[in-house]
This record gives structure tokens, sequence and C-alpha cells, in this order.
């Protein structure tokens, strides 16, 4: 197969996901080209072509998708962004001031009637290992992939946009998204604020553990309430978040009871727009941009494929 293919990982990315790959599919063989098959799935993610009609190319379209489908299930993918936020984090390439948002996504037609029973989880081996080999340096444990039960619990829901899901995010000050979560379309951001925060797990590549907190968290008034703000005072994180209308007025009106008003920092404020770069930046992903899988773990494992390339390409 040829190499150089726009959306293609060219060799310097391929070298930089190489080690982290599984060796092994668990089934007493080894996976057909990874190389052939993630440029599959990345011009999938990037064009939102049906998976039947993939350029032949890139090998048997169902060996394609069977793969991003247990990827996604297994935390591969995830894996795969940590690994490579790792890398930056060690080169001091990460700027910790970090921006939450969340975005709205229509989901296709395409993307309704998914099976009511929850997926499977992680295929286990003799011994209570799990199938398939994770990267050395692996952080992500392999989960049981949340879905089952109706349109809600894949992520689906009705918002004023129809048939939508919505994801949530955290970004980096270089706009590269940092933890993404997938809810119904109609779930409130601020429901979704401490889960984003809490998902952010950058791995040392030596000894220590992951890092977690950021230096700073910008945000805008949709998570301007008490939980929200007593998580980051709790964790001692500084924050810029403006306060709301109502909230100001009903302070106002207790006088000193009604105590402080919240720290604002408008220039940091201002710098909140790169978590609607990083949203800009995974919708030129069409297959994030429009939601067309059934499952919600194959949708998250799209988003962050999409996330992945990002990282790859900045």
């Amino acid at each position: 197969m040829g190499r150089g293919e726009r959306g293609d990982l060219s060799d310097a990315e391929w070298e930089r996901l190489r080690p982290f790959l599984p060796v092994s599919n668990g089934r007493c063989g080894r996976w057909r080209d990874h190389r052939q098959v993630i440029d599959g799935i990345l011009h999938r993610v990037r064009t939102g072509v049906h998976w039947r009609d993939l350029p032949e190319r890139f090998g048997p379209w169902k060996t394609v998708y069977e793969r991003h489908r247990l990827w996604s299930a297994d935390g591969t993918w995830e894996r795969l962004l940590q690994q490579v936020q790792a890398a930056a984090d060690a080169a001091g390439a990460i700027d910790w001031g970090v921006s939450v948002d969340s975005t709205i996504v229509r989901a296709h037609q395409h993307a309704a009637g998914a099976r009511t029973d929850p997926p499977p989880g992680p295929r286990r081996l003799k011994g209570g290992r799990v199938a398939g080999t994770p990267g050395r340096d692996s952080v992500a444990e392999p989960r049981r992939p949340t879905g089952g039960g109706g349109a809600g619990g894949e992520g689906l829901g009705r918002s004023r946009g129809g048939f939508t899901s919505k994801i949530h995010l955290s970004a980096d000050g270089f706009c590269r998204p940092l933890s993404l979560i997938i809810t119904p379309g109609q779930w409130a951001d601020c429901t979704q604020f401490v889960m984003v925060l809490e998902k952010i797990r950058v791995p040392r590549l030596g000894l220590g553990r992951p890092r977690k907190k950021p230096d700073s968290v910008a945000a805008d008034k949709a998570y301007s309430n008490g939980p929200c703000r007593q998580y980051l005072r709790r964790r001692a994180i500084r924050h810029t978040i403006p306060e709301k209308t109502d909230s100001q007025a009903t302070r106002l009106r207790k006088g000193s009871r009604g105590g402080r008003p919240p720290g604002f920092d408008g220039d940091r404020y201002k710098k909140r727009n790169t978590v609607e770069r990083a949203i800009n930046k995974l919708k030129n992903s069409r297959a994030v941009a429009t939601r067309y899988d059934k499952r919600g773990y194959v949708f998250l494992g799209t988003v962050t494929t999409a996330a992945l390339v990002i990282w790859l390409r900045t």
C-alpha cells in the first residue's frame, strides 16, 4: 500500500504510536497490519464515509470496523491518547491553563436502533488476563464499555437540535483535548464538570503518578454554581468562571450575609476560547460533527481518535 495519501499517518506519526500498539489479538494470531487499518479508521473518521464504502487500499472494511470497535471498547484509543499526551508533557509542551466546555452533535438517523442489552466487556483469557496486549506503559485499564438500555444509555437524547449527543471536554492552552465524555444532548453542562476534570490523566514517562490537576480552569456561566466552585476550591485549583446575573442579584440582596463576590480574572477568561477552537478542530472530522455510530462507546472512540490526530499533528 502506498504511503502519503491525504489523511494517512506520516512516518513520524506512525513511529510515535507504534510502541504502544497491541502485539497480539488474543486469539493465537497477530493483527493485520496496524498501520493500514489505522489509516482506514482515520479516513472514516475524517470523511464520515460508510464503513462498507472504505477504499480497497485499507483492506477488508469489516476488519477496519472491528478493530475500531474493539479498541473503543477496551480503552486502546484512550491509552494511545494518554501516551501522546505524556510525551508532550515530558517535553513541557502542555499549557495546563485548562478550559472546559461542551458541544452539541446532531445524530444521524443511522445512529438510532442500537441493541438494548449492554455491550460485552473485554474478553478474558485463562488466568483472568484480558484479551489483547495493551501498550507497555499503558494507563487506562480495560473496562466494560457503557451502553445498553435504549437511546439514553448510548448517549443519545432530544434537545432543541432534535436527536443529539453532547461532547463534554477539557482542553489545554494549545487547543488540544485533554479529556472527553459523551452524554445525551439535553444533559446540562454543569452535571459533567467534575467528571470531565477527574478524567484528565496524563501519565509520566518515568516514575511518578499521572498528572491530574490543572494549573487553572476557565469556564463559562453554564458552570457557575456552588458545586462546581466548591469542587475547585477543595482541590485548590485557581478558576475563572463569570457569575450569573441572578446569582449576583441574590448575593447583593443578602448584603453582608451574601458573602464576597467570586474572583474573576478577565484576562484569563479571554483565553477560554482555546476550548472553542479545540471543538472546531474536533468537528473538522465529519464522523464527529455528525454522529453515525449506534453505540455510545464506539462514538467516544471516534471522538478520541479525532483528538489523537489533533495531538499528533499540532
